[in-house]
């Protein structure tokens, strides 16, 4: 049996994983270049939109699988940060209008692409089903959501001047909302992963969450930047 990492080379390996992270997709980094149409930031904002949806619902699936009262205590920050009035679906349907979407249609999903309702759904599954400590560590792509926040901060008002500047108030939040949340996400991990075998289910754990992102970003590209929706090339 191999020994274990220890809790710095576990977390440095973790980190890593970034490398794989969906800011390193081409959607993504045509978006911080400033080259997508506003067809493009658009159908990313609709089809995000599902995802920022499922958040509170993915984090309550996760409590209700916690036995540990001091742990939910502080994952229900999660679902107040997204359900709130004022929180990060509002946040999010503000930018929704910012770049110039119909309210009704967001909240409709009227433009969801079917593989990113899977993949969401996939995530969301994965929380109700696994036990907590597993679903609570796929949250740890958070380590490496501020950088991709702060990128959308600095490069979108001079690349899309026409997105209007209070849209962008959900970036600016989610700031310091996601150094707080790793800090917990992580302090579990590094402590209840501590054998070499629960060390590699966590990698693949990691793994999966960045799979769900990449294939999200996948579908976008296939559908606005290739122009090849589902179902493009079939009689309708």
């Amino acid at each position: 049996m191999q020994e274990a990492y220890s809790k710095e080379e576990f977390e440095s390996k973790l980190r890593d994983m970034g490398r794989m992270y969906h800011i390193h997709h081409p959607f993504h980094i045509r978006m911080y270049e400033g080259t997508c149409t506003k067809e493009e930031i658009q159908g990313w904002v609709a089809n995000r939109f599902y995802y920022q949806c499922m958040i509170p619902i993915k984090d309550a699936a996760i409590m209700s699988n916690c036995p540990s009262l001091v742990d939910r205590r502080k994952w229900i920050d999660r679902i107040t940060d997204h359900d709130s009035v004022g929180g990060g679906i509002e946040a999010w349907l503000e930018l929704g209008e910012a770049v110039g979407l119909n309210k009704e249609d967001l909240v409709s999903h009227k433009f969801l692409l079917p593989s990113v309702k899977f993949a969401v759904d996939a995530y969301v599954n994965f929380a109700r089903q696994r036990p907590w400590k597993e679903a609570a560590m796929s949250s740890l792509t958070e380590m490496f959501a501020p950088q991709i926040h702060q990128q959308r901060l600095s490069t979108w008002p001079d690349n899309y001047p026409w997105i209007e500047q209070k849209g962008l108030r959900y970036f600016q939040k989610r700031l310091s909302e996601a150094r707080r949340d790793v800090q917990h996400g992580l302090a579990i991990t590094l402590e209840e992963f501590n054998t070499r075998e629960l060390q590699e289910k966590a990698f693949s754990i990691l793994q999966f969450k960045l799979d769900i992102l990449w294939t999200i970003c996948d579908a976008l590209y296939l559908a606005y930047e290739l122009k090849r929706p589902p179902y493009f090339n079939c009689e309708k």
